[in-house]
């Protein structure tokens, strides 16, 4: 009998062989079957499961760790300001980010803002991001599925994605990557459908321009996109699939550029910002310097994501290196290798980009491709070991490769979880923002007085009644924002406190208003202790009227 054999979905028939008959591509591993999420009992419990945990992790002290940050504060008054009518921000927009993320955070807590005002604050507001993180990692679970992961390797995907310490500091920030990444990760789902619809690769395209307009940095990932739309469409159909995606893609993407158009704002003017203007400083800003420098900005960025997880930062690119470089060895690692490619890319930016800017925020977007291809990685292994070994020393085998791994990676991952559950650096920040409370009495009209503060507290002066832009003032404003400046013709004389938080204090040297006002301000009140401390310093006083230091 002729042994059975088994041919690739696109597998081309080949040029006949000595016999005559035409011979087909042998694939050693036939992929697996389709895989459905929604009638997958199994998967749809474990993947609660792995969401239950995430949730505890990731929920638990959600407003205290880790410390609030400025760009926090700045997208969630962002997201105020369209809440209120007031425009695209609570200053004026001038395309330093395309808005369409925090468009999305205004509709995320329209209904908390709406029965409780006071609730928009970056503390209570990181609740949201814990329901981006949620859908993210369903997504992600779904997207290991359909790319051959065997259950316990896409339930190891997720586990990764949501409980490395590095991932609990970052998600529970209030990013819009956070936002961009739930949707490029919605987009490569569509683009691996096993239904192979053309829809779907349409969908895809216009998931992708959602992302690159959430945060236009995941365009890079972009390119990874398109080459797993190709592995994964019919041959047949390919072409059309991938044009209609980034036909709806480019479609969808160009409404930026017309908003500023019909706005009169895409090119420079006089009178008024633009897009182009954004765009400049975007690509001009202050290079961090190479990561391979010790001590540069980026150097130093590179430390912070090492500090929190190496595991996942380091073992994740090295499975993507070798996913991209022996994508041929399985099935898992050729399904895999639109990922790993996403990774590749990310990472080579990251790393060969010296004379660019690395904000903390950019490894966000490579992290679900991270736990995937490191997942992948290990299912491969174990499909290997299973093929070459009898069944019981593969079992042995691997088991031994999986404690390894544990019993190094738990315990650094315990005390980063145990870290974020317990720690709250955030307590200076709440009892600055009760200080300027009115029922203090610290201030006896807030409607009348202006205050230097980082977005980070913005919201909550605003809430404790101080005028919007004009009394809480976020400080960048007061040096760059000429119609800031001409509310206060007497520069610090016309301020009458500033809070000087760790950010105010690290860039008042490139802002001479912040800085004057720093220099002819004596502290009231002190909360918190080094370099964490944060003081309510009132311009030109005694601090008679502070409350001490605490």
């Amino acid at each position: 009998m002729t042994p059975a054999v088994t041919q690739a979905p696109d597998a081309p028939v080949r040029g006949g062989g000595a016999s005559g008959h035409p011979t087909v591509a042998i694939t050693p591993f036939p992929p697996s079957p389709p895989f459905r999420f929604w009638s997958s009992r199994p998967d749809q419990l474990l993947c609660l499961a792995l969401l239950a945990a995430i949730t505890v992790v990731q929920g638990v002290n959600v407003g205290g760790f880790p410390s609030f940050s400025d760009d926090e504060g700045t997208y969630l008054s962002q997201a105020w300001a369209i809440q209120q009518g007031e425009g695209l921000a609570h200053y004026e927009y001038w395309y330093d980010h395309p808005p369409l993320g925090w468009l999305q955070i205004a509709l995320l807590t329209w209904l908390p803002a709406l029965l409780v005002p006071e609730s928009m604050t970056v503390g209570s507001v990181r609740g949201a991001m814990l329901c981006v993180t949620l859908v993210t990692a369903v997504l992600l679970y779904v997207l290991a599925r359909r790319v051959a992961l065997p259950r316990w390797a896409a339930a190891l995907t997720v586990g990764l994605f949501g409980l490395s310490p590095l991932s609990v500091e970052l998600h529970r920030e209030i990013f819009l990557d956070n936002i961009a990444v739930a949707w490029i990760l919605a987009a490569f789902v569509l683009a691996a459908s096993p239904s192979r619809h053309l829809w779907h690769h349409f969908a895809a395209g216009m998931c992708a321009a959602v992302a690159v307009l959430s945060k236009e940095t995941i365009l890079l990932a972009l390119p990874a996109l398109m080459f797993t739309m190709w592995r994964h469409s019919h041959r047949d159909t390919r072409k059309f699939a991938v044009a209609g995606a980034l036909t709806s893609c480019v479609l969808i993407g160009l409404m930026y550029p017309l908003y500023a158009l019909l706005n009169g704002e895409l090119v420079p003017g006089e009178g008024h910002v633009s897009l182009w203007d954004g765009v400049v400083y975007q690509l001009s800003r202050p290079g961090s310097g190479s990561v391979f420098v010790d001590g540069s900005p980026a150097n130093e960025v590179l430390d912070s994501w090492l500090y929190y997880d190496k595991v996942l930062p380091v073992a994740g690119l090295a499975a993507a290196l070798l996913l991209a470089v022996c994508h041929r060895w399985s099935v898992t690692a050729r399904a895999a290798a639109g990922p790993a490619f996403a990774v590749v890319l990310l990472a080579s930016v990251a790393a060969f980009r010296s004379s660019g800017y690395l904000p903390d925020m950019y490894v966000i977007q490579a992290l679900p491709f991270l736990a995937l291809c490191l997942a992948a990685v290990a299912a491969a292994v174990h499909g290997l070991l299973r093929r070459h070994l009898h069944r019981a020393v593969a079992a042995v085998a691997s088991g031994l490769l999986f404690a390894a791994g544990a019993a190094y990676t738990v315990p650094h991952w315990y005390e980063g979880a145990r870290t974020a559950m317990t720690a709250d650096p955030n307590a200076g920040f709440r009892a600055a923002a009760r200080w300027f409370d009115p029922a203090t009495g610290h201030v006896p009209d807030p409607a009348r007085t202006r205050v230097l503060v980082d977005d980070a507290l913005w919201m909550d002066l605003v809430h404790a009644g101080y005028r919007p832009g004009t009394g809480a003032i976020w400080f960048y404003k007061a040096d760059l924002d000429p119609a800031v400046q001409a509310t206060l013709p007497g520069g610090w004389r016309d301020i009458d406190y500033i809070v000087a938080t760790p950010t105010v204090r690290r860039d008042a040297k490139d802002l001479p208003t912040t800085a004057d006002t720093l220099e002819h301000s004596e502290p009231v009140a002190v909360f918190g202790e080094g370099e964490q401390r944060i003081e309510i310093r009132r311009v030109g006083g005694t601090g008679a009227a502070g409350g001490g230091a605490r």
